[in-house]
């Protein structure tokens, strides 16, 4: 252990854990990097099971709580590279979990959908990552718990408005329903 690593244990230990972030250097990268990867430490033991973990889940919650993306769209939605998009879908089709559907209006689009067993292990899954969420804020009072939440969804919305300069929910909605952007999934 080096001294610096003893030092911020020890100033944890002494002057508790709000003594870190008022740290210099604590800023409000390493304050979201912290939270983060605990958050990613949780949800990848409560998605497990699932292909591709946390990704596969966060698939599994944009299909299951939307219209039927296009393979596009969703890649565009959740960032992931179009290139890798087929594999995790393929992975989770091949679990059962999804199914590629022909779009009723243009044959060349294909559409992801929940299958029933998609649907219950969404379900399960949204229960257990609740309860990851539970244990990232384990200490933290309700009430600030709720305030964070708000401030960081409202901060989200405000980065995400930027870029594309779209309300985020009708952005989200655009890209996951367009047809255009699934001319050529599979």
């Amino acid at each position: 252990m080096t001294a610096y690593d003893q030092r911020m244990d020890d100033r944890e230990c002494d002057e508790g854990p709000g003594a870190l972030a008022a740290m210099p250097g604590a800023d409000l990268g390493w304050c979201l990097g912290v939270v983060l990867r605990r958050w990613t430490e949780l949800v990848e033991e409560a998605s497990a099971g699932v292909p591709h973990g946390t990704r596969g889940y966060q698939i599994l919650s944009v299909v299951g709580h939307n219209d039927p993306p296009t393979q596009s769209g969703l890649a565009k939605h959740l960032r992931i590279d179009k290139t890798v998009m087929p594999y995790v879908i393929d992975a989770l089709e091949q679990a059962g979990l999804v199914e590629r559907r022909m779009d009723p209006t243009d044959r060349r689009v294909r559409r992801i959908a929940l299958t029933p067993h998609g649907e219950a292990t969404l379900a399960d899954l949204e229960a257990k990552v609740a309860a990851a969420e539970d244990a990232v804020f384990d200490g933290v009072p309700d009430d600030a718990r709720r305030e964070f939440t708000q401030r960081a969804a409202e901060l989200a919305a405000t980065v995400h408005g930027a870029q594309p300069a779209l309300d985020p929910c009708l952005a989200a909605r655009d890209a996951l329903t367009d047809p255009a952007l699934g001319a050529g999934s599979r």
